[in-house]
């Protein structure tokens, strides 16, 4: 993966952390994962389509994803409940969303998924051939683990919407019958 796909998340995680929740984050040592991914107590999935496609996990341990959903909704929470998870997944948002806009200011143009969350440390996702960088933050409030899973577009433009779909054999319109 590119250095220039991995800054933008490196520094939008930063700036919505310090936003969203006045943590200073500290990273530790980047590195590189080719087998799947095993999930963390709480993890965000985000997709990307577009010039740069692939996958972003936010990993989460625990204490941490109660810790930033506490801080940032402004009430103690003990569990991860509806709102809890709301908050963390809306967090892997405006981080993927932040950092797309800076990949678009780069001349790269991506669209990202709405966040999909799953509870519960253990499950195996595998990305295929998608190699992720590993990035480590840590804070007061616990660990943050960001996976990139990203490459450029092999059909860089190419808009599959545009794309003509054959017409099924036995569904073409009849005159006279009802469709």
């Amino acid at each position: 993966m590119k250095v220039q796909y991995l800054i933008p998340f490196v520094e939008a995680a930063y700036e919505v952390l310090k936003a969203e929740v006045n943590i200073p984050m500290q990273r530790g040592d980047l590195s590189l994962d080719k087998g799947a991914y095993i999930t963390d107590d709480v993890t965000v999935i985000i997709s990307l389509v577009g010039d740069i496609e692939g996958i972003v996990f936010y990993g989460f341990s625990n204490e941490a994803a109660l810790g930033i959903a506490s801080s940032m909704l402004g009430e103690n929470l003990s569990e991860m409940n509806g709102l809890a998870q709301s908050g963390i997944a809306e967090l892997g948002n405006v981080i993927t969303g932040r950092a797309s806009v800076k990949l678009s200011k780069s001349g790269f143009q991506s669209t990202i998924s709405p966040p999909t969350m799953l509870l519960g440390k253990g499950a195996t996702i595998s990305t295929l051939d998608f190699p992720r960088v590993v990035v480590p933050l840590t804070s007061n409030m616990g660990r943050i683990t960001i996976h990139l899973a990203l490459r450029e577009a092999l059909r860089q433009g190419a808009n599959a919407a545009l794309l003509k779909v054959p017409e099924a054999p036995g569904l073409k319109d009849t005159p006279g019958k009802d469709s």
